[in-house]
């Protein structure tokens, strides 16, 4: 066999460092080719999750709106009711502190309990065509 010299080996050992040089660059090209791949994905995923969270921004404060809206309106509402109760109370005062209103008022519960004009007049004190009148107008609500 023949006898390899120093210059041989030397040459074989750069020629195999660079073959396992050349793959090294490969499998580190490979890995940042992957890596930059990743990077992207990861980006579009930030980006699209800043999206969302404006969008949740977005929303939050057109609930709050919505919730003062509510609240707004909700005191109006209970304004209203008390608005209505005081005229109502008020309606009822004055009925009762109406005399003529407690007249009438006597007058119709006494045909509703089914008196004649004749009692109606002399108790009430009404003339007889005003008698007949409720007596009429009860008769045709019945």
């Amino acid at each position: 066999m023949q006898a390899v010299t120093q210059n041989e080996i030397l040459l074989l050992l750069v020629i195999a460092s660079s073959l396992l040089c050349l793959v090294c660059l490969g499998f580190i090209f490979a890995l940042s080719k992957k890596v930059q791949q990743q990077n992207n994905e990861h980006g579009k995923l930030l980006q699209h999750m800043k999206r969302e969270n404006e969008q949740v921004a977005i929303l939050r404060s057109e609930i709050a709106e919505v919730r003062a809206s509510v609240l707004s309106i909700g005191k109006r509402l209970v304004a209203c009711e008390n608005y209505a109760k005081d005229l109502a109370q008020q309606q009822a005062a004055q009925k009762y502190d109406d005399p003529d209103a407690k007249i009438y008022s006597r007058a119709v519960k006494m045909v509703e309990l089914g008196a004649d004009i004749e009692e109606i007049m002399r108790e009430c004190e009404l003339p007889r065509a005003e008698a007949e009148l409720l007596m009429s107008l009860h008769n045709k609500q019945s």
